[in-house]
């Protein structure tokens, strides 16, 4: 990203929309603390970009 380009802020719902990942398991990601947020009061704003690539890097257990 360069400096003049802002992060794709999404509230939790708005990610669940995209298909990505189900609302609960963005919001047990968050408690658990897997990926960070910015709340403004209760609602929790994500970097998007920053949430694919953490997934990118996730390795699947067998």
């Amino acid at each position: 990203m360069n400096s003049t380009e802002l992060p794709r802020m999404m509230t939790v719902r708005e990610i669940a929309k995209t298909g990505l990942l189900p609302e609960n398991t963005i919001r047990v990601m968050l408690r658990n603390g897997q990926i960070q947020a910015v709340y403004s009061g209760k609602k929790a704003l994500i970097n998007f970009d920053n949430l694919c690539e953490y997934l990118r890097t996730l390795k699947v257990s067998s």
